[in-house]
Formats: C-alpha cells, structure tokens, sequence
C-alpha cells in the first residue's frame, strides 16, 4: 500500500502520468445497474447541468504502480431478432474478443464504405468509458453529495481535457510538442491533492440536424485555479484511503469469458454475420455508440480508435 507521506513527496512529478497519456493518445462495461459508488452529474429538464468536482490519484488500495484512471471498453447493440447484445469487452484485459474478430472480419471483407457489412461493423464498434475516483466539490441538484468520493465514469472529451492540462499542446509562444524547445509553463496534473485542480463540469444538451436524440456535451467545461483540495493533511488522508480500489473494476472475474460471449453474440446475431444490427442507446455521457460526421465537433467518437483496432485485428 503507498505510503502517504510518499504520495505527498512524489505529487509534483507528473511525468509518469504524462507518458501513460502520451500512450493513449498515440496511433494506434456492459449492462446498466445502478451502483451507489458511482456519480453522475443531475440534469434539468432541458438535459443542461452544472458541478464540481475535483479528480482524486490512485486509490492507496492499488499499491504503488496504479494509475488514477482505467479505461473500460463495451459493445452495445442490437441483433436482427431484436435481442440486444450489451457486454463488457476482453479488449479492456488484453485479450482477444468475439465482436471484435466478428467486427474486423467485416470491415475487411469490401472496401465499400456504404457496404452493409461495414455499417454492422460501425454499428456494433466498441465504446470507451474512463472511470476515476472523484470528490464532488458541488452539486447543486444534490448537495447530500457533496464532500464525498465517488466512482466517475466519463468519455473521451473529459480525458481530452485531463491530457492537455498536463501535456498542454502548446505555449504562449506557439511552440509544438514536435518543436525541441516545447516547454509548457502551465502543465499540471488534474489529480493532484495539493497543485491539482477542481473541474467545473458544464453540460449541455447538444440536437444536431437530422437526430432526435439530444446529447450531453462538455466543451464548456473548464479548469478552476490550481490549488491543494483543502489545508489539511489529515482529512486529505482521510479521502485517499476512502477511495475506491480501480483496479476492482477491471479483474478478469468481472468480465464473461470468450466462449460465453461468443454464445451470446450467436444467440443476438443469429446463423448471419451480417444483419440488421441496431446501436445500443443507454450512454449516459457524450461518448454515443453510434458515430455520425456531423457531430463529431460536438460529442465523442471512437471512430479513429476503433478502425485502428479492426485493422490490428486483421493483421494478427
């Protein structure tokens, strides 16, 4: 278990999250029960809301390697019958997956974008979710909430945001990460207990033309000043060890096996490879399963992520 003397030593050096997100943003969970260990901002009617919140490290139950983020991937769509196909993928361990071998097989069989068999393909792609320990700062519609840590389950524009604060894409003079001489003067990192930072979560219900849905956008989200969560060690300590164990969530006993996926894929699809496969709607951020170009300004897409994967499935 890390010490937390030591967490407090260590917390300015952020180069070793700084490479792990360097990792991720390089080339290249499943049913929804509700869980008490896990946040969520509360919209109004109009799908608009507003809280802050402040990202927590790496619980102390993870020990001394653990990152304060895991990444959970999942599929969610629907089979020509109408059965619906809503799991955690093996892609999360590492390991080999039946919608992903199905999905690369039908990308790979025509090189017609329009062919049904890539349209299945996009339809049944996998989705992204980070999940983190957060302390809810404020929360206007659920003020019980405040003070506490929480599970926080979020998409691809939340890590966006995480990333450049601590790998800021360039400086006051315009120089790249490319350029030699880059040398971010406002980097930080988001879970830091002393230098970090509250994020204010703005949501907005985002229509684009052409869908009936609205979806939750985080664009007008911002950092706030940089600064210790609060003055006193002890209560920190206090939220570090209350924090959840990540790690947890991502244990092998957590996901299905491939046979028993498999089956279920043949159950949801049928005898056909290629059907009338539906996407799954249950998002709850804006990381929508179902990728459309003209909203990708606004809310998360896998879609570079994902074709990568396909093409990796297909070379192995």
């Amino acid at each position: 278990m890390v010490n937390f003397s030591s967490l407090k030593k260590s917390s300015a050096d952020i180069s070793r999250l700084t490479k792990e997100i360097e990792k991720l943003n390089g080339p290249a969970e499943g049913t929804k029960n509700v869980d008490d260990r896990y946040w969520k901002p509360t919209l109004d009617k109009a799908g608009n809301g507003f809280a802050v919140i402040r990202f927590l490290p790496a619980p102390a139950v993870d020990g001394d390697d653990a990152l304060p983020w895991v990444r959970i991937f999942s599929h969610g769509f629907q089979g020509p019958g109408g059965k619906w196909y809503i799991e955690s993928s093996l892609t999360t361990l590492g390991q080999k997956d039946p919608v992903g071998e199905l999905n690369s097989s039908l990308w790979n069989s025509t090189e017609d974008p329009n062919s049904p068999a890539r349209k299945q393909a996009s339809s049944q792609k996998r989705r992204l979710q980070y999940v983190s320990n957060i302390l809810v700062v404020s929360d206007p519609k659920n003020p019980e909430n405040e003070g506490k840590v929480f599970l926080f389950k979020y998409g691809k524009k939340i890590f966006n945001k995480i990333s450049e604060a601590m790998h800021p894409p360039y400086d006051d003079q315009g120089r790249t990460p490319e350029n030699p001489d880059y040398n971010p003067t406002n980097a930080f990192s988001p879970f830091n207990l002393w230098t970090g930072a509250n994020l204010k979560l703005q949501i907005k219900s985002i229509t684009m033309p052409g869908e009936r849905r609205a979806f939750p956008n985080y664009d007008s989200s911002v950092w706030a000043a940089c600064g210790p969560v609060m003055d006193d060690d002890a209560k920190l300590e206090e939220i570090w060890k209350s924090e959840y164990s990540l790690k947890e969530l991502i244990s092998p006993d957590k996901f299905k096996s491939y046979d028993e996926l498999k089956a279920r894929l043949t159950d949801v699809l049928g005898n056909t490879e290629v059907g009338k496969s539906k996407t799954a709607d249950i998002v709850d951020d804006d990381v929508p399963f179902k990728a459309a170009a003209s909203r990708k300004s606004v809310v998360d897409d896998e879609d570079d992520e994902d074709m990568a994967y396909f093409k990796k499935m297909a070379s192995e």
